[in-house]
């Protein structure tokens, strides 16, 4: 029984092989898919156990594991202090110690989505990124009408008619030009978000999931989508607090001996699942059962932090949506 490290890069990769008796007995830098890698994977028996960092652009390397039959295991980087905190640090160390704490039992895992979720993920964060986009242009030409001091109304310049006025308006020459260019890449940025709409929604129809989560307030069907490809398996979460605590939405603590100071939440986890749930909290902020915890919570210690508390509230509530419906689908 042997054990594998692998410190990966964008271009090459650190491999290093360890049999049980902690005794190195491979440590070699190959470039990513070649060869050289293959020949490495194909040596090693079915099911050894691989560890591996969740860096930059893992994905290709979950698959080859799995087609040569071998158990992936991503590490935590953040949990990973005897790699962080190492004298000696290299490569052929850190693949080393990858392979040594797994060969311990001692490594920080993260959980390794299934295909399938990642590819929602990608999905629905490719949509997100063409979102930001399309409200960047749309801000640049607010600045625009702002510098020529011409008013408009916010989303009525959108419309029909607020495109109409936005050509015709008189606008300097250079002005002119840039909100014209502006105007082209919104145009052509509708193309791909209405497709992406469209799968979406297609994709949401077909997951009970996303009906369930939908009667909380603030959550429509692209949150509660986000939340259900983020989250992925619910049962790795033993209680609603773990759920909040991987998505950030804890406050940070420090303990020493019989003082206790809590500070700004960690915001670890995905940025994604906070920033729906912030987007939802401003519409359940006004709505029972919600609304009397925001506003007691608002003359104690401000709106934002409010704000935060019921985007918590909002997740501790989806997690045991998906708990129920998770059980009434094993019973």
């Amino acid at each position: 029984m042997v054990y594998a490290g692998i410190d990966v890069h964008r271009k090459r990769s650190q491999v290093a092989v360890m049999d049980k008796s902690g005794v190195e007995v491979l440590n070699r830098n190959v470039e990513n898919g070649s060869e050289a890698l293959i020949d490495i994977l194909e040596d090693l028996e079915q099911g050894t156990p691989v560890a591996f960092e969740a860096t930059y652009g893992w994905g290709w390397l979950v698959d080859l594991l799995e087609e040569h039959g071998l158990e992936g295991h991503l590490v935590n980087p953040a949990a990973c202090k005897a790699i962080a905190s190492a004298r000696l640090k290299n490569d052929k160390v850190d693949a080393r110690m990858l392979a040594h704490l797994l060969r311990t039992n001692l490594l920080p895992e993260a959980w390794i989505a299934p295909k399938e979720v990642r590819d929602l993920r990608a999905l629905l964060r490719h949509r997100a990124s063409l979102v930001r986009m399309r409200t960047a242009l749309k801000n640049r030409i607010h600045a625009v009408l702002a510098d020529e001091g011409c008013k408009a109304e916010g989303e009525a310049l959108w419309s029909q008619a607020g495109r109409r006025w936005l050509a015709d308006v008189q606008l300097r020459a250079m002005h002119r030009e840039v909100v014209d260019d502006c105007c082209e890449m919104l145009q052509a940025l509708a193309i791909p978000l209405d497709r992406l709409e469209l799968q979406i929604r297609r994709l949401a129809k077909q997951d009970p999931r996303v009906d369930a989560l939908c009667v909380l307030p603030g959550i429509g069907v692209l949150t509660a989508l986000t939340l259900v490809a983020e989250i992925g398996d619910v049962s790795r979460f033993p209680t609603a607090r773990k759920l909040c605590a991987w998505a950030g939405l804890t406050p940070t603590v420090r303990n020493s001996d019989s003082k206790v100071r809590h500070g700004y939440i960690t915001k670890a986890g995905p940025a994604a699942v906070r920033w729906v749930l912030t987007e939802a909290s401003y519409r359940a902020r006004n709505i029972p059962p919600f609304a009397a915890s925001f506003e007691a919570i608002s003359k104690r210690r401000g709106r934002h932090i409010a704000g935060v508390a019921i985007s918590r509230k909002l997740l501790a509530q989806a997690f045991h949506i998906l708990k129920a419906l998770q059980l009434a689908g094993n019973t």
